[in-house]
């Protein structure tokens, strides 16, 4: 196992009626900007619930953070917390709210020009706003952890950063807040959780087999219950146990003292701001292809998967690793997620493209072992077609 430092402050309230305590967990003098997204929040009466939680404290809301949070927006809610003077923010909704909230709340006190923030991937952060979330759908483990993904449409990209600024004071997550969403983004939250998983899983063994079978328990977690989720729309218990393993995926447990890979999310971001595609259907995309055309980096940890997930053990290696692939694409698939650049409507075509935004974003040398490079990235593409 490689060396490491791990630092998670988050304080997780969760289980059914968790956002009365939000009275406990807010400062009574606090001017808090609520930050959330389209209109179910409000639809929902989740924003009203939060309101009254809050009680006499003074706040302003800020709606209108996209699926894909944008520079452009998040900047009007940094307006708004200097002309309003607030002193905390609180996100309502999913990752991508969150992951807004965690920009705004770096930005409204950077000095200096605030996209530097992400093309210094977070290193020139040195504060923050305080902020706590209020989750309604699990998928991102934003609410968890100190990561952000951040879209600037006027560049065309779609940029991350990190910094131990920007964790929340504390997430609240009430699984029967997720009993609204629709069905598309039930499976899209399941999907986008196994694969922050295997980002950190399949990679190249480093004899860490604590997070190995962390990592092996929440993606059978997500294999058994995903389904569920969409043939069982109100079992709280599902919607509990997803929500725990959305979170559990990226709050940076199972990847201490692992590599890490990543090159997935960085295809799929450029799939994203070019095709306007949900992130978790575009890195559904891509993974299948990067497991094939990559299997030889990482066959160990392949064989582990299709024996320890899967329980796929007779055949030679390849044929236990392509039953393994085929596996992964069916279970997207069950879950209603194509798994093809066909399926989007894209080509050949599309691959040129996203190969110029790669290289015009410098992501050049992707992977654990930055042997991605683009004509590797472009033969995976080429294999989902």
């Amino acid at each position: 196992m490689n060396s490491f430092d791990y630092y998670n402050p988050t304080h997780i309230s969760f289980g059914e009626g968790k956002i009365a305590e939000l009275d406990n967990l807010v400062a009574k003098d606090a001017k808090v900007l609520i930050l959330f997204g389209g209109n179910s929040a409000r639809s929902t009466g989740t924003l009203d619930e939060v309101k009254a939680a809050l009680g006499q404290r003074d706040v302003v809301e800020f709606g209108g953070i996209e699926a894909n949070p944008t520079y452009e927006t998040l900047m009007l809610a940094v307006d708004v917390v200097k002309q309003q003077n607030i002193d905390f923010l609180l996100a309502v909704g999913g990752g991508s709210v969150i992951d807004g909230t965690k920009f705004v709340a770096a930005a409204a006190l950077f000095e200096g020009e605030p996209w530097d923030i992400l093309l210094s991937w977070g290193a020139k952060v040195t504060q923050a706003l305080p902020f706590g979330t209020v989750l309604t759908l699990p998928a991102t483990g934003s609410e968890m952890n100190s990561a952000s993904v951040v879209t600037r449409k006027e560049y065309q990209a779609k940029l991350s950063f990190m910094s131990d600024h920007v964790y929340p004071k504390f997430s609240v997550l009430d699984p029967s807040k997720t009993f609204t969403l629709p069905e598309r983004q039930v499976a899209n939250g399941v999907v986008d959780a196994f694969i922050h998983i295997t980002e950190q899983y399949l990679t190249y063994p480093v004899n860490a087999p604590v997070q190995d079978r962390f990592a092996e328990g929440l993606l059978q977690t997500l294999i058994e219950l995903g389904p569920n989720a969409l043939s069982e729309p109100k079992d709280i218990d599902v919607r509990a146990n997803l929500m725990w393993v959305a979170t559990m995926a990226l709050s940076g447990v199972i990847g201490r003292g692992v590599p890490h890979d990543w090159a997935t999310h960085m295809i799929g971001h450029e799939l994203t701001v070019l095709y306007d595609i949900d992130h978790a259907r575009t890195i559904a995309i891509v993974l299948p292809g990067m497991l094939d055309c990559r299997r030889e980096a990482k066959q160990e940890k392949l064989l582990q998967y299709a024996d320890r997930v899967w329980g796929i053990t007779q055949g030679t290696n390849d044929e236990i690793i392509d039953a393994a692939i085929a596996k992964t694409r069916e279970f997207f698939e069950a879950m209603g997620i194509k798994t093809r650049l066909s399926d989007y409507g894209l080509d050949a075509n599309s691959i040129d493209q996203i190969m110029a935004q790669l290289e015009a974003h410098g992501m050049t040398a992707l992977g654990e072992k930055q042997d991605v490079d683009l004509a590797m990235s472009r033969k995976i593409l080429e294999r989902n077609l």
